[in-house]
């Protein structure tokens, strides 16, 4: 099966190419990188590109686009004058000994695992949208939501969330021996969440209201989960997600610091919770409520004026 093309989707961002093209590019990307004894890092930062993308080419997850093929192909012929953009054309053993490179010397690669069990015709707009607006929800991150099933305590998780290299948001979070860990898509200025409950053996469902500043603050949002009484008792209850931190940058010092976070006790008495932050985790909402100016529905529309982001110069609301 063929990646479905988008026609919405901005020339600027990878284009869908049939699978096994892809796959034959990404051999040849990695024959190439070789010959030039160049990193992928390092050729992101000539044409300008994020690591992350230049990993994708050579996994054959996705194919460049014509723009950023024709920087490829500049690179490569700073080193090889007479390699034009039709080289890529040619068998694998051909290209090789273009580039005077032994084919079995550069080994295959299995491209990005996708993840498994979610919306799919969302999943490929929400790379889209967090391709370019992903990093601004990246960083440690802790959670405020009243317990379903302790009415004096809210509780706090807290975790990471970072970019993955399928193209989505990974969140990990968790607290006192909970654990959660799914992804966040963007899309249509909102957050939407899947969870696993590696306790409770169950998916949760969140929707927060997204930023469009570059840095996400704290999001307002709304929680579907199944409690952990004995009847497993459908929910919904508000949510708010605040940084408390931002990543390094090192992955494996960032999963120690998550792990860190995740052994932090989660129990916040409601007395000690900011009144700001009660207000909007414990609303009256319904018929009564909305007759008296209030909420029919519970919501996200970020009416408490919770859900922020920043720029370089300061904190403005979302």
């Amino acid at each position: 099966m063929q990646p479905v093309c988008n026609p919405c989707i901005s020339l600027h961002y990878e284009e869908c190419a049939p699978v096994q093209t892809t796959i034959h590019f990404a051999a040849k990307f990695r024959l190439a990188l070789g010959a030039l004894s160049i990193s992928r890092g390092k050729l992101a930062s000539i044409i300008g590109v994020d690591k992350s993308l230049v990993g994708r080419w050579a996994s054959g997850a996705v194919h460049p686009s014509d723009h950023n093929l024709s920087r490829i192909t500049g690179v490569v012929a700073d080193r090889f004058p007479t390699f034009t953009s039709l080289d890529w054309n040619r068998e694998q053993s051909a290209f090789a000994r273009l580039l005077g490179v032994d084919p079995a010397s550069i080994r295959d690669e299995r491209p990005p695992q996708e993840p498994s069990g979610l919306p799919l015709p969302f999943v490929d707009l929400s790379k889209v949208t967090t391709a370019g607006r992903g990093k601004a929800y990246e960083g440690f991150w802790k959670t405020w939501r009243a317990s379903l099933l302790m009415p004096d305590v809210v509780f706090q998780d807290h975790g990471m969330i970072r970019l993955h290299e399928c193209g989505l948001l990974e969140i990990l979070m968790g607290g006192a021996g909970l654990r959660f860990d799914g992804w966040m898509m963007l899309g249509e200025g909102n957050a939407f969440v899947i969870l696993h409950d590696a306790v409770g053996q169950t998916p949760l469902f969140l929707i927060f209201r997204g930023v469009p500043l570059p840095k996400a603050e704290v999001l307002e949002g709304i929680l579907l989960m199944a409690a952990l009484n004995p009847g497993r008792t459908p929910a919904t209850v508000p949510i708010l997600l605040e940084r408390i931190g931002d990543l390094s940058g090192d992955r494996e010092a960032d999963e120690a610091h998550c792990e860190e976070l995740t052994l932090r006790n989660p129990i916040i008495p409601v007395g000690d919770v900011p009144e700001t932050i009660r207000a909007c985790l414990f609303r009256n909402v319904g018929p009564n409520a909305a007759a008296a100016g209030g909420e029919m529905f519970l919501t996200a529309t970020g009416a408490t004026g919770l859900t922020r982001g920043s720029t370089a110069t300061g904190q403005l609301k979302g």
